[in-house]
Protein backbone atom coordinates (compact mmCIF):
# COMPACT_ATOMS: atom_id res chain seq x y z
CA UNK A 1 0.00 0.00 0.00
CA UNK A 2 1.62 2.79 -0.78
CA UNK A 3 1.71 6.22 1.18
CA UNK A 4 2.57 9.75 1.35
CA UNK A 5 3.36 12.24 4.31
CA UNK A 6 0.50 13.55 6.48
CA UNK A 7 0.45 16.50 8.00
CA UNK A 8 1.21 16.86 11.65
CA UNK A 9 -1.38 19.70 12.44
CA UNK A 10 -4.45 17.16 11.26
CA UNK A 11 -3.42 14.02 12.81
CA UNK A 12 -6.38 14.28 15.64
CA UNK A 13 -8.82 14.02 12.78
CA UNK A 14 -7.25 10.12 12.78
CA UNK A 15 -7.11 9.31 16.33
CA UNK A 16 -10.57 11.43 17.25
CA UNK A 17 -12.09 8.17 19.48
CA UNK A 18 -14.83 9.73 21.38
CA UNK A 19 -18.38 11.70 20.68
CA UNK A 20 -18.19 15.29 20.85
CA UNK A 21 -19.92 16.23 24.01
CA UNK A 22 -21.37 19.54 25.36
CA UNK A 23 -19.47 20.08 29.22
CA UNK A 24 -21.57 22.12 31.71
CA UNK A 25 -20.06 24.32 34.17
CA UNK A 26 -22.04 26.40 36.74
CA UNK A 27 -20.49 29.55 38.73
CA UNK A 28 -21.94 32.33 40.66
CA UNK A 29 -26.03 31.41 39.38
CA UNK A 30 -24.37 31.42 35.75
CA UNK A 31 -24.65 28.27 34.06
CA UNK A 32 -21.98 27.64 30.77
CA UNK A 33 -22.10 24.99 27.80
CA UNK A 34 -18.75 23.98 25.92
CA UNK A 35 -18.97 22.20 23.04
CA UNK A 36 -15.43 19.24 23.83
CA UNK A 37 -14.19 16.64 21.48
CA UNK A 38 -10.85 16.05 23.29
CA UNK A 39 -11.23 13.61 25.92
CA UNK A 40 -10.30 10.19 26.78
CA UNK A 41 -11.38 7.34 28.65
CA UNK A 42 -8.30 6.46 31.04
CA UNK A 43 -9.49 4.12 33.84
CA UNK A 44 -13.22 1.77 34.36
CA UNK A 45 -13.79 1.95 37.82
CA UNK A 46 -14.08 4.50 38.93
CA UNK A 47 -14.20 5.81 35.26
CA UNK A 48 -12.10 8.87 35.16
CA UNK A 49 -11.61 10.90 31.79
CA UNK A 50 -8.80 13.19 30.75
CA UNK A 51 -9.98 16.05 28.78
CA UNK A 52 -8.33 18.94 27.54
CA UNK A 53 -10.29 22.50 27.69
CA UNK A 54 -8.42 25.54 25.92
CA UNK A 55 -7.14 28.16 28.79
CA UNK A 56 -8.46 30.80 26.22
CA UNK A 57 -12.15 28.85 27.28
CA UNK A 58 -14.63 30.24 29.66
CA UNK A 59 -14.92 26.93 30.48
CA UNK A 60 -11.42 26.26 31.66
CA UNK A 61 -11.45 29.23 34.53
CA UNK A 62 -14.57 27.98 35.80
CA UNK A 63 -13.87 24.59 36.07
CA UNK A 64 -10.23 25.45 37.92
CA UNK A 65 -12.51 27.21 40.40
CA UNK A 66 -15.36 25.08 40.94
CA UNK A 67 -13.39 21.46 40.32
CA UNK A 68 -16.83 20.24 38.80
CA UNK A 69 -18.67 19.43 35.50
CA UNK A 70 -21.05 17.68 33.43
CA UNK A 71 -19.90 15.63 30.66
CA UNK A 72 -23.71 15.97 28.06
CA UNK A 73 -23.50 13.18 25.49
CA UNK A 74 -25.60 14.04 22.07
CA UNK A 75 -26.93 12.44 19.41
CA UNK A 76 -26.68 13.72 15.66
CA UNK A 77 -30.00 14.88 15.93
CA UNK A 78 -28.74 17.94 18.11
CA UNK A 79 -25.50 18.39 15.78
CA UNK A 80 -26.82 21.90 14.84
CA UNK A 81 -26.74 23.15 18.70
CA UNK A 82 -23.89 21.52 19.52
CA UNK A 83 -21.57 23.28 16.72
CA UNK A 84 -23.47 26.46 17.55
CA UNK A 85 -22.28 26.10 21.31
CA UNK A 86 -18.86 25.57 20.13
CA UNK A 87 -19.13 28.69 17.37
CA UNK A 88 -19.66 31.00 20.46
CA UNK A 89 -18.61 31.93 23.66
CA UNK A 90 -20.68 32.17 27.22
CA UNK A 91 -18.77 35.00 28.20
CA UNK A 92 -20.99 36.77 25.78
CA UNK A 93 -24.28 34.69 25.78
CA UNK A 94 -26.08 32.65 27.47
CA UNK A 95 -26.00 29.02 25.69
CA UNK A 96 -29.32 27.48 27.10
CA UNK A 97 -31.30 30.66 25.74
CA UNK A 98 -29.89 31.19 22.86
CA UNK A 99 -29.91 27.20 21.08
CA UNK A 100 -33.01 26.63 23.37
CA UNK A 101 -31.34 24.08 25.49
CA UNK A 102 -32.97 22.72 28.73
CA UNK A 103 -31.19 22.96 32.16
CA UNK A 104 -31.50 20.39 34.75
CA UNK A 105 -30.67 19.85 37.97
CA UNK A 106 -27.69 17.46 38.53
CA UNK A 107 -27.74 15.26 42.23
CA UNK A 108 -24.21 16.00 43.04
CA UNK A 109 -22.72 19.34 41.01
CA UNK A 110 -23.87 21.96 40.37
CA UNK A 111 -23.35 22.08 37.15
CA UNK A 112 -26.56 21.05 35.24
CA UNK A 113 -27.50 18.19 32.99
CA UNK A 114 -28.74 19.48 29.13
CA UNK A 115 -31.88 17.44 29.06
CA UNK A 116 -32.03 16.90 25.68
CA UNK A 117 -28.74 15.22 26.20
CA UNK A 118 -28.97 11.22 26.26
CA UNK A 119 -26.20 10.18 28.92
CA UNK A 120 -24.82 13.16 31.02
CA UNK A 121 -21.89 12.29 33.28
CA UNK A 122 -21.51 14.52 36.79
CA UNK A 123 -17.82 14.61 37.41
CA UNK A 124 -15.34 15.90 39.30
CA UNK A 125 -11.88 17.41 38.81
CA UNK A 126 -9.60 15.04 40.63
CA UNK A 127 -6.01 15.73 38.91
CA UNK A 128 -5.47 19.54 37.29
CA UNK A 129 -1.77 19.44 37.50
CA UNK A 130 -1.58 19.58 33.99
CA UNK A 131 -3.53 22.09 33.65
CA UNK A 132 -0.96 25.22 33.36
CA UNK A 133 0.81 23.60 30.87
CA UNK A 134 -1.19 21.17 28.63
CA UNK A 135 -4.68 22.48 29.18
CA UNK A 136 -5.03 18.80 30.35
CA UNK A 137 -7.60 18.02 33.23
CA UNK A 138 -8.18 14.78 35.06
CA UNK A 139 -11.85 14.25 35.97
CA UNK A 140 -13.77 11.46 38.15
CA UNK A 141 -17.70 10.66 36.76
CA UNK A 142 -19.88 10.61 40.36
CA UNK A 143 -23.07 10.06 39.00
CA UNK A 144 -23.86 8.83 35.46
CA UNK A 145 -27.62 9.24 33.73
CA UNK A 146 -28.71 7.77 30.74
CA UNK A 147 -32.31 7.90 28.83
CA UNK A 148 -33.45 4.49 27.99
CA UNK A 149 -35.34 5.43 25.19
CA UNK A 150 -32.58 6.65 23.01
CA UNK A 151 -31.80 2.99 21.46
CA UNK A 152 -29.60 3.90 18.55
CA UNK A 153 -26.59 6.06 19.78
CA UNK A 154 -26.38 7.87 16.85
CA UNK A 155 -23.09 10.42 18.05
CA UNK A 156 -20.74 13.07 15.80
CA UNK A 157 -17.41 12.67 15.82
CA UNK A 158 -15.56 15.56 14.87
CA UNK A 159 -12.84 15.49 12.11
CA UNK A 160 -11.60 19.12 11.93
CA UNK A 161 -12.50 22.17 9.55
CA UNK A 162 -16.15 21.43 10.11
CA UNK A 163 -16.29 17.73 9.27
CA UNK A 164 -18.29 15.06 11.68
CA UNK A 165 -18.57 11.48 11.32
CA UNK A 166 -21.78 10.05 12.25
CA UNK A 167 -21.28 6.92 14.23
CA UNK A 168 -23.43 4.45 13.10
CA UNK A 169 -23.88 0.68 12.28
CA UNK A 170 -22.66 -1.72 15.10
CA UNK A 171 -21.01 -5.22 14.41
CA UNK A 172 -20.35 -8.05 17.77
CA UNK A 173 -17.15 -9.64 17.78
CA UNK A 174 -15.58 -12.11 20.32
CA UNK A 175 -13.76 -10.47 23.19
CA UNK A 176 -13.41 -11.37 26.76
CA UNK A 177 -14.09 -7.76 28.20
CA UNK A 178 -17.15 -8.26 30.16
Amino acid sequence: MAKRTFPLSKVYSLLEPGPVVMVTTAHKGRANIMTMSWHTMMDFEPPIVGCVISNRDYTFSILRQTKECVINIPTVELAAKVVGCGNTSGRDVDKFKVFQLTPAAASLVKAPLIDECYANLECKVVDARMAAKYNFFILEVQKAWIAPSTKRRRTIHHLGKGMFMVAGRMIKLPSKMK
